[in-house]
């Protein structure tokens, strides 16, 4: 203390005799200066030390050279030149929309609409076997389940869980809906506390996941500088989270090999206004289920949240131990493990638009939602983002789940892991190819042991005129497959056969630029600017719905 303020006197007496020749007024202005000046370097400093820790050193180093490079006259031009030339090729294939509507027609009769949605119909692609992941249902023998579905939906067309007194039905399914999907993952919600409901989808079931976070740190812990950190395989509906819920994404590298989670990389990226731990069972990109008891366990020491993205696995993950699948525990077993979202119009085989997010504790769940008491309307509540939601999904949902039974989601789950292993070796005995991750489940992600000597953007192209639609991934580059029901009867030796093709037409054809997304993909794994990615990203998206 008494070395401080030595310092300090020190200090003082300095600026005292620089500033002994000027006025009182004008001494002032330059001492006032001269604190706004420090003030301002040191939250420049501090937003830097944050960007550093949220992105790495290289990342943050980068995006600060961009952005000085910016300021040189041309360079905007030539990369809006650059980035045009780039959104003509990815527009070059889409369809004209003939008698497109641009404004109410006359009413039309049932007829007329039912043979215009055929035709519209018509323009969807063939994607029965050929598809990863995206279609869930649709393979055969689900004629029945399906048709029991579309019924549940049709019959309660009108019903709104936001108005619980007019359509108790759908308020009874959801309860029981998330009750089945939380027994499941050691969440009886009879003994152990975990509640829940249901949302549109995965990614707002992690949206809830975030809020009720951010808003349980306030409340808790005072935390108004919130900051979440996960993997790089973490999905990106967190970054959407983040984005509306004004946290900051502490982002941290995949282990090397198996590509999950680091807990010890994700410990080091944790900060006193660290509200929420990331983990997932499995990742959408490589199919790897994350060590969820060493990343639950920093977030419990830190008294954060942790939540377990199980949106992709909630129903074949719980059934792999039966099926023969060692797994790590990802669950409510898991100690510090707060919340964790399944999706039930994936593998649950419900409709689309219903997932569910369960919490470990209804004190959790209250920071989900929101209420408002001074709208001159009435008093007002509701669960999740949606104010109105659509019960008819709720009950196809309820009807789905118990339709399909335990003993239904075990063998289907037997058969889509075994499917998983078939493909994953059959991959692996493909010359030039090569397993990306560690698939602990049913996704199967492959890329080229050489990518300069066979492009797998080009492999995907080529499979792609064969019919067959992929995911391609970034940071390595590969592609994955996800596995459902449809791929169960003869669908993998199909694309092993066609996958073998492809790879040797690519390597015989080494001047092909692919017939599709092959170039683009390349230029995004090399290009530094993920701002001009975004940027493209977001320029495409805006021109999708052009009539």
């Amino acid at each position: 203390m008494d070395a401080a303020m030595a310092l300090l006197a020190d200090a003082r007496g300095r600026a005292n005799r620089r500033l002994a020749g000027y006025d009182a007024a004008t001494a002032a202005v330059i001492g006032a200066a001269a604190a706004l000046g420090a003030r301002w370097a040191l939250a420049t400093l501090a937003e830097a030390e944050k960007s550093v820790r949220a992105k790495g050193l290289k990342m943050a180093s980068t995006e600060a050279a961009i952005a000085l490079a910016m300021a040189v006259p041309g360079v905007a031009a030539f990369k809006a030149r650059e980035q045009a030339k780039v959104l003509a090729k990815m527009h070059k294939d889409k369809p004209p929309r003939e008698d497109a509507l641009f404004e109410l027609p006359a009413g039309r009769s049932a007829g007329e609409v039912a043979s215009a949605l055929g035709a519209m119909k018509d323009m969807d692609a063939a994607w029965q076997a050929r598809t990863s992941g995206t279609v869930y249902m649709g393979s055969e023998g689900m004629a029945e389940h399906e048709e029991l579905v579309g019924k549940a939906v049709t019959q309660f067309l009108h019903s709104n869980p936001l108005h619980g007194d007019l359509f108790p039905s759908a308020q009874r399914c959801e309860a029981e809906v998330v009750a089945m999907c939380a027994s499941l993952l050691h969440g009886d919600v009879r003994t152990t506390g975990v509640v829940g409901n249901m949302t549109s989808g995965g990614t707002e079931s992690i949206l809830m996941a975030v809020k009720s976070a951010r808003d349980y740190a306030r409340q808790t812990r005072g935390i108004t500088d919130p900051e979440l950190v996960m993997c790089e395989n973490a999905h990106p509906a967190y970054d959407k989270a983040a984005s509306y819920f004004g946290l900051r994404v502490v982002r941290t590298r995949a282990r090397p090999g198996a590509l999950d989670a680091d807990p010890a990389a994700m410990r080091r990226g944790c900060s006193r206004n660290t509200v929420l731990l990331i983990a997932s069972a499995p990742s959408y990109p490589h199919g790897v289920v994350d060590d969820v008891t060493e990343i639950a366990a920093t977030a419990k020491s830190l008294g954060a949240c942790c939540h377990v993205d199980c949106c992709l696995g909630g129903f074949v993950v719980p059934f792999a131990k039966a099926a023969g699948v060692d797994l790590p525990p990802f669950d409510f077993a898991v100690p510090g493990v707060t919340s964790i979202s399944i999706d039930t119009h994936k593998y649950g085989l419900a409709p689309k638009g219903s997932s569910v997010v369960l919490y470990r504790s209804k004190e959790l769940r209250r920071c989900m939602f929101s209420a408002a008491t001074e709208w001159t309307g009435g008093l007002y509540v509701s669960p999740s983002v949606a104010g109105s939601r659509v019960g008819s999904l709720v009950v196809g949902a309820w009807a789905a789940l118990v339709h399909v039974g335990a003993d239904g989601y075990a063998s289907n789950a037997k058969k889509i892991l075994d499917a998983a292993k078939q493909m994953a070796q059959g991959i692996a005995k493909i010359d030039g190819l090569e397993i990306v991750g560690r698939p602990d489940a049913m996704v199967v992600a492959f890329g080229s042991v050489d990518q300069k000597a066979l492009d797998i953007f080009k492999v995907n192209d080529a499979l792609a005129d064969k019919g067959w639609s992929l995911n391609p991934l970034q940071k390595p580059s590969a592609l994955h497959f996800c596995l459902t029901m449809q791929h169960v009867d003869g669908a993998v030796d199909d694309f092993l056969r066609d996958l073998a093709e492809c790879v040797a037409y690519v390597r015989a054809n080494p001047s092909w630029d692919g017939s599709g997304m092959a170039p683009i993909y390349g230029m995004a794994t090399a290009m530094p600017d993920r701002g001009a990615i975004a940027d493209l990203l977001t320029y495409y998206m805006d021109s999708s719905t052009d009539v």
